[in-house]
């Protein structure tokens, strides 16, 4: 926005040029761009922080200067002469969405002369940036910029009869032909100027084509209303419509503006247009509140900004600012004014102080306190432990968080899956990241595929990453997985041949990374993920926890993701290692007595499981029990239909002498008991 240096002096005496003005209000905290002389004047391009809308009107901006020279603000005089008609006569307000509409206030100004607005007029509002209309649209820009209030000028004669304006919210579907000459589809959470039934005006950001200033206009109907920021702002990015207006009203205007700026603007086309205004207001203002009030503590302020201001001090840059305040015992009551919204609170206030005390002036000092070092929790020292094992195997990457909601049909999840249950985000950047993935699986297949389409053969990636769920609260359910994917081969090299990475390969990847974290034991129980292949899935149990699954990734769901060649993949969750993690990994003297291998091999039900075999075993190995690994299965000849062969290899040491046949063979003895008793196992022979 485009400051006139000459515009902004009809309010305030200014000595400054343009540039010495600019960098004063900048180091008071009204931030410019810059400034360029044009003529006898200067523009001064700004820069404002948001909280700052109301500087983007002359007035305001007028008490920041008058702030730092000392100089008191000329408000602009109302010449107005109301005829003897009551404007109540002619207009009726209803709002009924009050916490959106605050405040609603109309003039009607009659027999106005549509034409050019004067030059000194059109010359200032093309300074600021604005084309310059006719006088009427004009004049309500000039106020706008003038007083930080959005105006909008309705031709009276195209209400309809009743000319009732009521405040609504949209209904679902609704549409509005805006001045654009665009028709938008609107919802519910968009607020209407409406009358006799229709729309008149987006509220706070555009008016209607049905009820436009024209060159026929002859009778003037003036809002001047105070619509709430956020709503404003929702509706603005929705439906992608950016005005003036609009950004005045995000930022917040003041409630208390409203009828001020809807006087001036009728006074001025009362001049320019020959308008007759009807006598009074018709002021609709549901959402009237008490001035806001905050308490400032003299030795807060000091305390906060490093200094050692009196109270008198402090009073006085209250009292520049215009803050109306009472003070005892050091402590300040402070009247907020209206046209302030972004002050709330006490610390609101001491940034009011520190701009006007000037950052230069606050004293650099070092912090005061004791030193602490900064360390890792537990759980931060776990996710650098995992990552550095799972770095020696796999590539790390990292994957949106924001998915497309279409994953879950590629992934063939159940209608009931809670997995289908994903937060969606409220203002997603397109549709491919519109919800919170609750599985870090889409992620890691996509990137295969990515690297497939592109040539890239024999991959192995793993992810470390949150999954959302919703909650009851107001945030969402975080849960820190461990995620990974390999496809392919892994390298040959002149030590070993290249081996194919399926279920097995990641499951080794796994045992490898339990062991390294101090967890000596798991399972590897069956389960029935949907996008995994049946027979190639399984849970991964350790220490009575649940850690997650393993899998190859089902047929149809590879061939959606257009990936090739089988692939496998695991997720485990990071909590649940934190529980069975071992920080110090304890260590044992190494026997110098020999080790004594022996091979069982027994009889089963096709139908037990190996691994629960494995647990049986290594539950009764008692103390000289090493290892155990299954060294075979077998079905055929000599087997009866429906049992099968299980041969294990046992590795047994004693840490103080030589075990005799004796000692082995009663072990032996107890594990083939413990077989049959828990599974019905025979030995073989």
């Amino acid at each position: 926005m485009g400051i006139s240096l000459n515009w902004l002096r009809e309010y305030i005496d200014i000595e400054w040029p343009g540039d010495e003005l600019v960098e004063k209000l900048t180091r008071a905290g009204i931030a410019f761009e810059g400034a360029e002389a044009e003529g006898d004047d200067w523009i001064m391009e700004t820069d404002l922080t948001p909280n700052r809308g109301d500087c983007q009107g002359y007035i305001n901006l007028a008490r920041e200067v008058g702030a730092l020279n000392g100089k008191s603000v000329k408000m602009p005089e109302l010449s107005l002469s109301e005829s003897t008609e009551e404007v109540d006569k002619y207009i009726k307000v209803t709002v009924e969405e009050p916490e959106l509409c605050r405040r609603y206030a109309a003039r009607l100004i009659k027999n106005v002369k549509i034409g050019p607005s004067p030059e000194w007029m059109q010359e200032r509002l093309i300074k600021s940036g604005i084309r310059p209309i006719n006088n009427v649209v004009d004049i309500t820009n000039y106020v706008m910029l003038e007083c930080n209030q959005p105006l909008h000028a309705f031709d009276y004669d195209l209400l309809e009869p009743q000319k009732h304006i009521i405040v609504r919210r949209a209904y679902p579907g609704e549409k509005f032909i805006t001045l654009d000459d665009v028709e938008r589809q609107l919802d519910e959470d968009m607020l209407l100027i409406t009358e006799g039934g229709r729309a008149v005006a987006l509220a706070g950001i555009m008016g209607g084509q049905n009820t436009e200033i024209n060159d026929n206009t002859v009778n003037v109907l003036l809002e001047s209303a105070h619509f709430d920021g956020i709503c404003i702002r929702k509706t603005s990015r929705k439906l992608a419509l950016r005005s003036d207006s609009s950004v005045r009203f995000g930022k917040g205007t003041d409630v208390e503006g409203c009828v001020f700026a809807a006087d001036r603007a009728a006074a001025l086309m009362q001049d320019h247009a020959g308008g007759q205004v009807a006598s009074g207001v018709c002021d609709c203002y549901p959402g009237r509140r008490e001035a806001l009030k905050v308490s400032l503590r003299k030795d807060r302020v000091n305390h906060v900004l490093g200094t050692s201001m009196t109270s008198v001090q402090i009073g006085a840059f209250l009292d520049a600012l215009h803050m109306q305040h009472t003070v005892a015992d050091g402590v300040f009551q402070v009247t907020i004014p209206s046209y302030r919204p972004d002050m709330t609170i006490e610390e609101d206030l001491i940034e009011e102080v520190a701009r006007l005390y000037g950052y230069d002036n606050i004293p650099a000092t070092l912090p005061v306190g004791p030193s602490t070092q900064g360390v890792l929790n537990q759980y931060q020292k776990l996710q650098d432990r995992v990552k550095s094992i799972m770095d020696a195997s796999m590539y790390e990457i990292v994957c949106y968080t924001f998915i497309h909601p279409g994953w879950d049909d590629l992934l063939m999840l159940p209608a009931d899956s809670p997995r289908r249950n994903s937060i969606r985000v409220a203002n997603p950047l397109s549709e491919d990241q519109s919800v919170m993935r609750t599985l870090l699986l889409p992620g890691m297949l996509d990137t295969v595929s990515r690297n497939q389409a592109r040539q890239n053969e024999n991959l192995a990636f793993f992810e470390m990453g949150n999954v959302f769920f919703p909650s009851d609260g107001p945030l969402a359910d975080e849960y820190l997985k461990l995620g990974g994917v390999a496809n392919g081969t892994s390298p040959d090299s002149w030590m070993r041949n290249p081996v194919e990475m399926d279920f097995y390969y990641l499951k080794g990847i796994i045992e490898n990374l339990l062991f390294e974290l101090g967890i000596d034991t798991c399972a590897f129980t069956a389960s029935n993920e949907v996008y995994l292949h049946p027979g190639r899935t399984a849970r991964i149990v350790a220490g009575g926890v649940e850690l997650g699954w393993l899998g190859e990734i089902h047929p149809q769901v590879q061939e959606r993701f257009g990936i090739k060649g089988r692939t496998a993949a695991f997720e485990l969750d990071m909590a649940s290692l934190l529980k069975l993690w071992k920080p110090r990994k304890m260590t044992r003297i190494i026997s110098k007595y020999p080790s004594v291998d022996r091979d069982i091999a027994v009889m089963v039900d096709k139908l037990v499981r190996a691994a629960d075999m494995l647990a049986i075993i290594q539950d009764n190995g008692g103390e000289y029990l090493r290892s155990v690994n299954i060294a075979d299965v077998y079905t055929g000849v000599q087997i009866p239909d429906g049992m099968k062969s299980i041969a294990f290899k046992l590795n047994f040491q004693a840490a103080d002498n030589t075990l005799s046949d004796a000692q082995i063979n009663t072990v032996i003895e107890r594990l083939v008991s413990a077989l049959e008793s828990a599974s019905g196992a025979k030995l073989r022979a």
